[in-house]
């Protein structure tokens, strides 16, 4: 059944995502409309139910949402009308659904502008910055923390720094943590950033620091394995059992279980 909200989320997404990416800094615009709607959605649960209900019409469906965005972006209705007319195995995955796209045309407005590798670059120092933090991170989850705290709390933390697409994509996982951690929000929006740069991202656990050629000849054999180029992000954690421990999506590859990486190891040391 969850291959079915996979497979409309990936329909959706193939059909609307060129038109995001043309749209250009607009684009920004067609994100913080779909948060919108997300935030709808989990402020309502009748709503929810009635926009992810398979029994309702399509054009009922798909009207009630024309009225809700009323003003948005045409883009903005046309993605949320797919949506609806969509199929989910669950009313919980139309908002999720909606947020994903939401992110992606928040990153495209980046990638737009030519600043999508800096925005990755930055929110992965902010998931670094946040290791050693948990009471950080136990605030930023904290719904008992009204949301505007919480971003302005992000907000403080970054100052001025930054491209705004990071400030943004902060301040989202801050504001509407959606009862994820944090740290979980950003990792997931560098995996789309992965996808619209076209690249797998790998994040590596050292014991101690790698050299550059060692992570680019880390990248080159993860990319091997996994059939497609690799971005190796590495934090470094003397903890860490085995000294390397890589995470790809949902993914964990443990070099003291699997002796691939075993053998990674004694090539990166060569």
């Amino acid at each position: 059944m969850r291959g079915t909200s996979r497979a409309s989320l990936q329909a959706v997404e193939n059909r609307f995502a060129p038109v995001v990416r043309a749209a250009g800094g607009p684009a920004r615009t067609i994100g913080e409309e779909l948060f919108a709607l997300v935030d709808a959605l989990d402020a309502s649960g009748a709503l929810r139910r009635t926009l992810a209900d398979p029994s309702l019409e399509a054009d009922a469906k798909s009207g009630l949402v024309a009225r809700l965005l009323d003003g948005a972006d045409p883009r903005t209705v046309e993605i949320a009308q797919a949506l609806v007319r969509s199929r989910w195995s669950a009313d919980a995955d139309l908002a999720h659904a909606a947020e994903r796209l939401g992110f992606v045309a928040l990153l495209s407005a980046a990638q737009s502008a030519g600043t999508l590798q800096q925005v990755e670059a930055e929110l992965f120092a902010i998931t670094r910055a946040l290791a050693g933090q948990r009471e950080v991170r136990r605030y930023l989850l904290d719904e008992m923390y009204p949301a505007q705290a919480r971003g302005e709390l992000v907000e403080r933390l970054l100052g001025q720094q930054g491209d705004p697409i990071t400030l943004a994509v902060a301040r989202r996982a801050a504001v509407a943590p959606r009862g994820r951690r944090y740290v979980t929000t950003l990792n997931h929006v560098g995996d789309v950033i992965a996808e619209l740069r076209s690249l797998e991202v790998a994040t590596v656990v050292a014991a101690s620091p790698l050299t550059p050629t060692q992570t680019a000849r880390l990248a080159d054999l993860l990319g091997r394995a996994l059939g497609r180029a690799v971005q190796v992000n590495v934090v470094v954690d003397p903890d860490v059992v085995g000294g390397l421990r890589v995470q790809s999506g949902p993914d964990v590859i443990d070099s003291t279980v699997l002796s691939r990486l075993a053998d990674a190891r004694r090539q990166l040391a060569a």
